[in-house]
């Protein structure tokens, strides 16, 4: 099982860190795009500074970038650091793409599905046609005509936050890794299940696909001190289950549902809907906190470490806290677990 890291590069510290990271042993660094600074430049920033360790987007939002641009810019990624990049894509929702970015929110699995079709294109040096639905190209009725990329051909390896059965689905027909947030190894078929549905359906096997489960780790003392942590993780679903996403545009709460918390959820945004914030984050299931992470005592993230393993989980992506000498001794201790384990 490989680990790998989010990291924030404009603070200070964060390249140092990431070399850190790669010396420890760590797969892959990845930087988180939402509506602040943007991941693709902190990541050349993080390529040049380091050697051999991967490097991913988690996530790039589909419509922010047309599919050519944002190919073009994972092509060159892939070229300044010698192959080491990875695309993660996701479609987001209407309220960051409608009300940040400006652009309709509509078709998201067809949406991603084209995304990907151009950028196997782009990335193979082909000319670019695309008889698409949402990006047919050359523009039908334009002056535009079919145009050959300029580029060196390169295979980039692109990864699909998708939660949804249709997203699952197609992730695993078409991608090279899936994003998985909100993973339950107890509950792994939730998303496996489609993931291989889409995956038999190009005749493959879900082995193909890099499943990486991105996981917050803190590390206890003792067992007060694990349900604090797991009582904070979980207060922090609070936001997510009131606020991304609009009604039932909200892709996190369905698959909450198929988790088997659509009660528990159902009262949260009701709560954060009505702006009783801290009482929202106190209904936030104890269990979403606990399940979906690694924290508590070493034991008890090690016997998670297991169960992600036995679930078919082949990466860990960590989301540590503290300063970046502590975020640098929780991925010690995981990474001693998850050579264990």
């Amino acid at each position: 099982m490989r680990v790998g890291v989010l990291v924030e590069p404009r603070l200070p510290g964060a390249a140092e860190f990431a070399v850190e990271a790669e010396r420890l042993g760590v797969d892959s660094l990845w930087v988180a795009e939402v509506w602040g600074y943007d991941a693709l430049t902190g990541l050349a920033y993080l390529a040049a500074k380091t050697e051999t360790i991967g490097l991913g987007t988690f996530v790039v939002q589909l419509g922010s970038r047309s599919p050519a641009l944002l190919a073009t810019s994972a092509l060159s990624l892939q070229a300044l650091s010698g192959g080491r990049f990875s695309l993660g894509v996701g479609v987001s929702g209407p309220r960051v793409m409608e009300g940040w970015h400006g652009v309709p929110f509509r078709k998201p699995v067809q949406t991603t599905r084209e995304t990907i079709e151009i950028i196997r294109t782009v990335s193979g040096g082909h000319r670019l046609e695309h008889a698409g639905e949402v990006y047919p190209l050359p523009l039908p009725g334009g002056r535009g005509r079919p145009l050959t990329p300029m580029v060196e051909p390169a295979h980039v390896p692109v990864y699909v936050a998708a939660m949804g059965p249709a997203n699952l689905r197609l992730t695993g027909e078409a991608a090279d890794g899936w994003l998985g947030n909100a993973f339950i190894p107890e509950s792994a078929e939730v998303f496996l299940d489609p993931l291989a549905e889409g995956a038999r359906a190009a005749s493959r096997c879900l082995d193909a696909l890099d499943l990486v489960a991105p996981v917050a780790v803190s590390f206890a003392d003792t067992a007060e001190q694990a349900a604090q942590l797991g009582r904070k993780h979980a207060n922090g679903y609070a936001f997510t289950i009131g606020a991304m996403g609009s009604g039932p545009d909200n892709y996190y709460n369905r698959a909450f549902a198929r988790l088997g918390f659509a009660d528990e959820v159902a009262e949260v945004a009701a709560l954060w809907q009505r702006g009783r914030r801290a009482e929202a984050a106190a209904a936030v299931p104890l269990e979403l906190g606990t399940m979906t992470n690694l924290v508590g005592l070493p034991d008890t993230v090690a016997d998670r470490v297991t169960r992600y393993r036995d679930a078919g989980i082949t990466t860990l992506l960590a989301k540590v806290d503290g300063t970046f000498e502590e975020q640098a001794r929780t991925l010690a201790t995981l990474l001693d677990i998850t050579g264990r384990s």
